[in-house]
């Protein structure tokens, strides 16, 4: 078993920042890629950020390329989201979780969510 727990979420104003942050213990060597996906009220789930467990390689969805940043701290097994420049169309429940194939919304371990909310 794998488990996941996320910190950071909140409000802040269109064109703020906020950072996720996503501690992973459990069998970690099982591990492929770890990232994070959301759902929106009424929405599906969607693909943001993945990164390799073990080699990096991060992959972003194309509405958060350029503006989200993807991040590890190996040491502490913690994953990390640097959201810059946000919109209220980023509002929705982020999750952190392993995503076997990459660039995917199929999860198979994934944390509790947490809320971001951007007002416009």
């Amino acid at each position: 078993q794998v488990q996941l727990v996320e910190f950071g979420g909140g409000l802040v104003q269109a064109g703020g920042s906020l950072k996720l942050s996503c501690v992973v213990s459990g069998r970690t060597f099982s591990l492929n890629r770890v990232g994070w996906v959301r759902q929106a009220p009424g929405k599906d789930r969607a693909f943001v950020a993945d990164m390799g467990w073990s080699s990096g390689g991060a992959r972003y969805a194309d509405s958060v390329q350029g503006r989200f940043t993807i991040s590890r701290d190996s040491a502490k097994n913690t994953v990390f989201l640097q959201m810059n420049s946000l919109k209220p169309e980023d509002t929705a429940v982020y999750y952190c979780a392993s995503i076997p194939s990459g660039g995917s919304i199929t999860v198979n371990y994934r944390g509790q969510g947490t809320q971001v909310t951007v007002s416009s």
